[in-house]
């Protein structure tokens, strides 16, 4: 089989990412009350696939196109109550198809907000919740979350099915190690797959036949290898009711997606349906802020945020939103080099997460800041290193050796194609390398570097050189003594600096 060019995985990827953010957009739009209960829940049912399936092909499209590692870690904080909702939503649906009854359990002390890899933890249920309820023929399927006696989270499986047979439970994790003769289909995947997710989130997976009948899959997770953070704060809109937005998208479904989410915050937009229409939208009247998809006929997104951005009219320093499904950093740094603020991915995000990614765009705007990700920070602290010690802790012992060698690469590399950028004058690599030292300063709690690459950055978008200069050489500085100090780390560790 010929291996198939980048280019039209990437190609193939954008078309993928649009089709399931036109297929999530268009399910958010359904009106609830114009439906009864049993049509309510199988569209949350599918809702919550969609996203899950969301999530799983932004994984995989990272993987073929040379993104992450497979084995790589990617914790976040996930909140409990909404992660049970979604999978009860989802698997009840299938219970009920066989008869099944489908339950679902949580105890008391089990945290509001985790922090841990959500994908691997989907996977893992998901290839077990299948597996039960597959052979179950009759009975109850059960889903039971709780902390054991030594703090780890456990969640057990159980099913009132056959159980596993003496052979399949010799080879039940291997690749393909499903007994032959068995009557239900599949290979045997599901729990090799459950194995290998489980490894990467730092757990263990245990297997039982129950005394009278039917079999409980256990996963469990350490206390060290899973965090319970803060319960998110309640996020209030932001009040657009004095923005004229301008929504430059070709799909329909999005705009009416974003139309709807800009109308509950108050906001007035008009609509383009391609580049060359936004151009003339933008020539005819003043907008406050432009949301542009980066894939339109006629003209692309990039090439109408370069216009704007070397034109000399009052837009020129308007802010400017991508909305794009290519998220490699190649991509993201051709969009921000353009001269874009910020980028949202498809599929977008529900209205608290788009309302706070605008609201902080003009935020940064009236303060002078450019930088699409970056948010005003303390100066005057150096470096906190609180903030440091919490991302090693959430790490773990064993991931916090590849965080800390990863970030010794990436820091390395801003610096020697910073000052390249500053030597020669090159504007946007100064914008590229300051746009991911934002993000790496600010995740490890380098405070003054974050706030001098945000400057730095503001600097180069507005093309004026002569602040560059002696703010690149104190951004240099204060960027040789983090890679310093991740050296040091990494040699208290015993690991080669």
């Amino acid at each position: 089989m010929q291996p198939v060019h980048p280019a039209r995985l990437t190609l193939l990827g954008h078309d993928l990412r649009a089709a399931v953010s036109d297929i999530i957009g268009g399910l958010r739009l359904i009106d609830h009350d114009s439906l009864d209960q049993a049509a309510r829940l199988q569209l949350e049912r599918v809702r919550a696939s969609g996203e899950i399936l969301a999530r799983l092909l932004e994984e995989g499209l990272t993987i073929m196109l040379g993104g992450d590692d497979f084995a790589a870690t990617h914790p976040a904080n996930l909140q409990v109550e909404r992660f049970l909702y979604d999978t009860e939503m989802r698997w009840s649906g299938r219970a009920s198809e066989k008869g099944l009854t489908f339950n679902l359990s949580r105890g008391d002390d089990v945290p509001e907000v985790l922090t841990l890899d959500r994908i691997a933890l989907e996977r893992v249920l998901s290839n077990i919740l299948s597996n039960a309820i597959k052979y179950t023929d009759a009975g109850a399927v059960t889903l039971d979350i709780s902390l054991s006696e030594t703090g780890a989270l456990r969640m057990a499986i159980t099913d009132q099915g056959p159980g596993f047979s003496p052979e399949a439970l010799t080879r039940l994790f291997e690749y393909e190690g499903r007994p032959d003769g068995n009557v239900k289909p599949g290979r045997g995947l599901g729990m090799h797959i459950s194995k290998h997710m489980t490894g990467r989130l730092g757990g263990t997976i245990s297997v039982e036949n129950l005394p009278e009948r039917g079999a409980r899959v256990t996963l469990e997770l350490p206390p060290d290898v899973w965090a319970a953070a803060p319960a998110a704060k309640v996020v209030e809109l932001p009040d657009l009711s004095r923005i004229k937005v301008l929504i430059a998208e070709d799909s329909k479904t999005n705009q009416t997606v974003i139309g709807h989410m800009l109308a509950k915050m108050g906001a007035v937009f008009e609509v383009a349906g391609d580049g060359v229409e936004a151009l003339h939208w933008l020539e005819r009247e003043d907008f406050d802020l432009a949301l542009i998809d980066i894939e339109m006929p006629r003209l692309n997104g990039i090439d109408v945020i370069r216009t704007l951005r070397s034109n000399g009219r009052a837009y020129k320093n308007m802010p400017i939103v991508a909305i794009t499904a290519y998220v490699l950093r190649a991509n993201r740094e051709a969009i921000y080099s353009a001269g874009a603020d910020a980028i949202l991915a498809k599929p977008l995000a529900g209205i608290e997460s788009f309302g706070t990614a605008i609201a902080n765009v003009l935020k940064r705007q009236s303060n002078g800041y450019s930088d699409g990700e970056a948010l005003a920070v303390d100066a005057s602290v150096e470096f906190d290193r609180t903030c440091f010690d919490r991302l090693i802790e959430v790490a773990g012992p064993e991931a916090s050796k590849e965080l800390l060698q990863r970030l010794a690469t990436d820091l390395r590399n801003c610096e020697r194609n910073l000052f390249a950028g500053l030597a020669n004058g090159d504007l946007a690599a100064i914008r590229a390398e300051t746009h991911v030292l934002i993000a790496l300063a600010g995740a490890v709690g380098g405070k003054r570097l974050q706030a001098l690459s945000q400057a730095l950055n503001s600097g180069a978008h507005r093309r004026d050189k002569g602040a560059l200069g002696g703010l690149g050489m104190e951004t240099l500085a204060q960027l040789d003594r983090l890679i310093h100090f991740v050296a040091q780390e990494r040699s208290r560790r015993g690991e080669s600096p």
